[in-house]
């Protein structure tokens, strides 16, 4: 009898039943508009819509069911990995019905899918309801740019977004180095190299160790996942290149938090003075149920790294204060916190009151202000909670609803 593990391997095997009907599932993913599809034994193919999942009316899937389904849709090179490491990442084209980020796994013996759908069409930044300042951000003629969140939040559609945003009017060299490539970008005005780990190069360090040599203006990096990539990254941005890349945290603070701990103790010093010239902005994301139709809008928070917030990231003395920083640079620099974006889209009627304390990082002091109870001198909120205008144009916020 075999062991779990090879009892899970796709391996080649003896025809079974086709009974799991693979495409009429994705055409449902698609018709709910559902982000995500996950397959697994003994439970129906369940879709998360809006944030929230949804089992379908379907028998519970049968481990010969799963198995096949991987040796229908992985390359040998995937299956080898597979079997070595009980897991892969890849992407696949359905004909008819659309494209798909498909993370493989193994749980309890068996075999596991997490479908990921990817629009055939790159987004707008408009469509994807950011901030203008995205868009700002997305023009500067160098450093580095951090998209983060949680999984699922939306950062590789709004890295999409930001290089369709590009694409459109500036005439750059953009090299991407995706695991797997998700969105595909056609040339406009600039020249799109797409790069995907384990087919068009080994491994992202391995890409990053050359890409300087492929003359880029701008460089994409799916995740920052080790201390080489970051360092790759920091330099990059730091000598007159433009680099977008995405970090799993959750706000500017952790962010920068998270980039320093990369690094032992003794370069410290060293890694903020970098960090500090380097760094462009962070945009982190979480997405939040709308309350006027169905779907998420992105609160967002946006820090843009001024002299005081360089400052502030150098001082090896003193701790880090990005929230009053971004307090202080909304009206001049364009900068929100997750708070004032939630508040923007809360007086405008898009997202219930209680999913916006539910997403607020203070959710007392956001109820206070709800309340009308706040200090008379903090303007910085203002533009927030002006709504939208009589004649339907968007407010002060600038944000397409």
């Amino acid at each position: 009898m075999a062991d779990a593990g090879e009892a899970s391997t796709p391996a080649p095997a003896a025809p079974v039943a086709a009974t799991l009907n693979f495409k009429g599932i994705l055409q449902q993913m698609v018709q709910l508009g559902a982000s995500d599809l996950h397959l697994k034994v003994g439970r129906p193919a369940t879709l998360r819509v809006n944030g929230e999942l949804q089992a379908l009316a379907l028998p519970p899937l049968r481990p010969d069911e799963l198995a096949e389904l991987a040796r229908e849709l992985m390359t040998p090179r995937q299956i080898k990995e597979f079997a070595e490491q009980r897991e892969a990442d890849f992407a696949t084209g359905i004909p008819g019905v659309g494209r798909f980020r498909v993370n493989v796994y193994q749980q309890r013996g068996t075999i596991a899918f997490a479908f990921r759908t990817v629009p055939h069409q790159t987004p707008l930044l408009a469509e994807l309801n950011l901030p203008p300042a995205v868009g700002e951000i997305c023009l500067r003629p160098r450093g580095l740019v951090l998209v983060t969140g949680v999984t699922g939040s939306g950062k590789s559609t709004a890295l999409a977004g930001m290089i369709q945003h590009i694409n459109e009017r500036r005439h750059a060299n953009i090299i991407t180095i995706e695991d797997p490539i998700e969105f595909l970008h056609r040339d406009i005005n600039s020249h799109i190299n797409q790069r995907e780990v384990g087919t068009d190069t080994g491994s992202f360090a391995q890409a990053l160790r050359r890409v300087l040599r492929q003359d880029p203006d701008i460089i994409q990096i799916g995740e920052i996942r080790d201390l080489e990539t970051l360092d790759t990254a920091l330099k990059a941005a730091d000598t007159g290149h433009l680099v977008f890349s995405t970090l799993h945290t959750t706000d500017a603070t952790q962010t920068i938090n998270r980039i320093l701990s990369f690094y032992p103790p003794h370069q410290q010093a060293e890694v903020r003075f970098m960090l500090s010239s380097a760094l462009a902005a962070v945009v982190s994301l979480r997405l939040v149920p709308r309350a006027d139709r169905p779907g998420r809008v992105p609160a967002a928070e946006i820090l843009i790294n001024t002299a005081a917030v360089r400052d502030n990231i150098r001082d090896m003395e003193s701790s880090l204060n990005i929230p009053e920083l971004i307090r202080e640079g909304t009206v001049q620099y364009g900068m929100q916190s997750f708070d004032q974006s939630l508040m923007g889209w809360y007086t405008e009627g898009v997202i219930s009151y209680d999913h916006a304390v539910f997403n607020a990082t203070n959710p007392s002091e956001f109820a206070l202000r709800v309340q009308g109870v706040a200090g008379s001198s903090d303007t910085s909120w203002d533009a927030f909670q002006q709504g939208r205008s009589g004649d339907g144009s968007p407010g002060a916020s600038g944000r397409p609803t």
